[in-house]
């Protein structure tokens, strides 16, 4: 069918407003799939493995060269960790050992959002868009390049008393 109806039923205002936002999502998700049908691990595997790389690029840069890659592989931790903490488990032994396995056994790594065990995605089947997942990283540079530049202004700026 080109159209359908959905009817949405809910015991308060509140209830119905959240069914609707997560349906809409729901929606936006299937979308993104049909116009670009690439799919990344889920769980926090692909920040996880892209803040691997960097920190071994990082490895092989002299002096404070080395310091952008760290920085941004810390960022990228942030989203592993905090599927961790919402899910209660110890974060600073379970980003060990998710560290770990991207280091030994691949990059599909990730954590799963109920018990906080770390598993493999693949076999897990908790999957991401590509197009979603890319978006977020450039709008995350594109802001802090923004908040730098808005810094350099700020502080080349001489106050007159």
């Amino acid at each position: 069918p080109k159209a359908c109806t959905i009817l949405l039923r809910g015991a308060s205002k509140d209830v119905l407003m959240e069914v609707e936002r997560n349906l809409q999502d729901a929606m936006n998700v299937a979308r993104n799939v049909i116009m670009d049908p690439h799919l990344v691990p889920g769980g926090g595997a692909v920040e996880a493995a892209l803040a691997h790389k960097l920190n071994e690029k990082s490895k092989a840069i002299l002096g404070v060269g080395q310091w952008p890659y760290r920085a941004l592989a810390d960022a990228l931790k942030i989203i592993p960790k905090t599927l961790m903490q919402n899910c209660g488990v110890n974060t600073i032994r379970t980003m060990t050992t998710l560290t770990a396995k991207h280091a030994t056994e691949g990059n599909t790594w990730g954590v799963d959002g109920e018990t906080g065990k770390i598993v493999d995605m693949n076999d897990f089947g908790v999957w991401d868009t590509f197009q979603v997942k890319a978006q977020v990283m450039k709008t995350a540079i594109e802001t802090a390049i923004l908040l730098l530049r808005i810094d350099d202004i700020v502080s080349g700026v001489k106050k007159t008393v």
